[in-house]
């Protein structure tokens, strides 16, 4: 298995030579050169496996050049009950991703995939403890160093550096917007006092962060002489981790491969869904991805209209789902490669408009750049909104009718998924973090607090260590130099 860049001007590689970096030399993300398919009989055997072991099988198909030996030791390692272990009554650590019938409604089910049982009680631990291990066995075989860089509106950055603190080799350095978070996802980074974790606040908000990562990672010198690397969704290990808890949920909610489900995704940079997208191009039975944004609703107007226009910093609002807060969707380029039929030139073009004008527009009305917004229904992507006042009432209604509590953005999961049902094909809302990680909201929505798992008790009066910057490139590399030494 080889990987191209969506920009069409990178050397295809294996698995192990894109795993420690972000983009693609190019500025480009990298995607399979095609996508492995699933069979039925797959599919019916995968039924009876643990978490573990179907985190090997779908792995397998995508990182072959890593020893079936290895892969089975490090996914081993990172799915077991002990790491997962921020369970709700009635759920089960040892299954890692458990699912729970929400509701009756509308002629189908809905049900949740906990995704939130991990050691910073977000869905990004899915991910970034595999990630992790990863890592570090390939530094390890390598005898090499890693310096991480990578941006966060919220959650990326604690499960990244629970995933990597005190790993051999190993620094972080994490950029977050300035007082954009809220107070517990705050302190569950700036807290951590590992001499390996480097803790900035930017003025600004997210994207600022995420345009110096990018802006890091296409200079190609600096990158290569810091040895950076990342752990955003731009890195392709990130997404094909993720695809797991597809198969996962799918397999726990049905009894036959002629059953379709749907998955309801809350979305800001569109890793999580596009991971979705890939289980469906690989033959996972999915009827619907229903990308659900909050005020930030990049996504939601693209996938109504066709029209892709990104926002300017200071038409991104500050919302109580902070982690969608988010207005240049980096995934995004993944799915526009393959609904542009993987033509890297058109892809180019399309790109340098959204950096130089802004967006660009495929309704194929006169005028547009084109027409291939009619495709998107093949790949099975819808969308749909929720606003602070609309998270409020979906909280309460859903604790007052099925003693559930949601955090805010799985509560926008719930709100949108409720507008895409189809009669008879579950839908599965996947949760992304716990609530205590947004007390600010449920307690008002709730008018009390959200529970808080053991060790969490009282994380914000913790002491923080954290450095304040501008948004400035420049002072960002040399924050980056100093502390290495390189």
């Amino acid at each position: 298995m080889h990987y191209v860049s969506t920009r069409g001007q990178s050397a295809a590689l294996p698995f192990s030579e894109i795993l420690l970096g972000g983009l693609a030399p190019d500025g480009g993300l990298y995607l399979p050169e095609t996508y492995p398919q699933v069979s039925g009989a797959e599919l019916d055997a995968w039924r009876k496996l643990s978490y573990a072991d179907l985190a090997l099988e779908v792995l397998k198909k995508f990182a072959t050049d890593i020893p079936v030996a290895d892969l089975q030791a490090l996914v081993k390692k990172t799915y077991t009950a002990e790491v997962y272990r921020n369970v709700r009554a009635g759920e089960s650590a040892a299954e890692i991703t458990p699912l729970r019938v929400l509701e009756q409604r509308d002629g189908t089910t809905v049900m949740l995939q906990a995704l939130s049982n991990g050691p910073t009680l977000a869905f990004k631990d899915m991910a970034m403890q595999l990630i992790g291990n990863l890592f570090e066995y390939t530094l390890a075989k390598n005898h090499a160093e890693l310096n991480i860089f990578g941006a966060t509106s919220g959650d990326t950055g604690s499960a990244a550096e629970y995933a990597m603190r005190g790993k051999r080799g190993i620094r972080v350095f994490m950029l977050s917007p300035h007082k954009k978070m809220s107070a517990f996802q705050t302190a569950q980074m700036f807290s951590l006092q590992d001499p390996n974790i480097f803790n900035i606040a930017v003025e600004g908000v997210f994207d600022d962060c995420q345009d110096m990562v990018k802006a890091v990672s296409n200079d190609l010198e600096f990158k290569a002489r810091q040895k950076i690397g990342t752990v955003n969704s731009i890195n392709w290990a990130r997404v094909v981790a993720q695809v797991v808890y597809y198969f996962r949920g799918y397999l726990a909610a049905t009894t036959s491969n002629e059953q379709k489900v749907s998955f309801t995704v809350p979305s800001g940079n569109f890793g999580n869904i596009c991971a979705g997208h890939i289980a469906r191009m690989m033959g996972l039975p999915i009827d619907k991805l229903v990308a659900a944004t909050n005020e930030n609703d990049v996504l939601d107007e693209f996938f109504r209209t066709g029209i892709y226009r990104v926002r300017k910093s200071a038409e991104t609002y500050h919302t109580s789902s902070p982690s969608m807060d988010i207005s240049k969707a980096s995934n995004f380029e993944r799915f526009m490669f393959d609904l542009l039929g993987r033509d890297s030139e058109r892809l180019r073009a399309l790109f340098h408009k959204v950096e130089t004008e802004g967006g660009f527009d495929l309704s194929g009305k006169p005028g547009s750049d084109g027409d291939e917004f009619a495709k998107v229904a093949q790949y099975g992507f819808c969308s749909g909104k929720s606003v602070h006042t609309d998270r409020l009432a979906t909280i309460r209604d859903v604790a007052q009718h099925h003693g559930v509590i949601l955090d805010t953005h799985t509560a926008d999961g719930v709100k949108v998924a409720r507008e895409h049902l189809t009669p008879g094909v579950t839908m599965i809302v996947l949760e992304t973090a716990l609530p205590a990680k947004f007390n600010e909201t449920i307690v008002e929505a709730l008018k009390r607090d959200a529970d808080r798992p053991a060790g969490f008790e009282n994380i914000e009066a913790l002491p923080q260590r954290f450095e304040v910057m501008h948004a400035d490139v420049a002072l960002m590399k040399d924050f980056i130099a100093r502390h290495t030494g390189l």
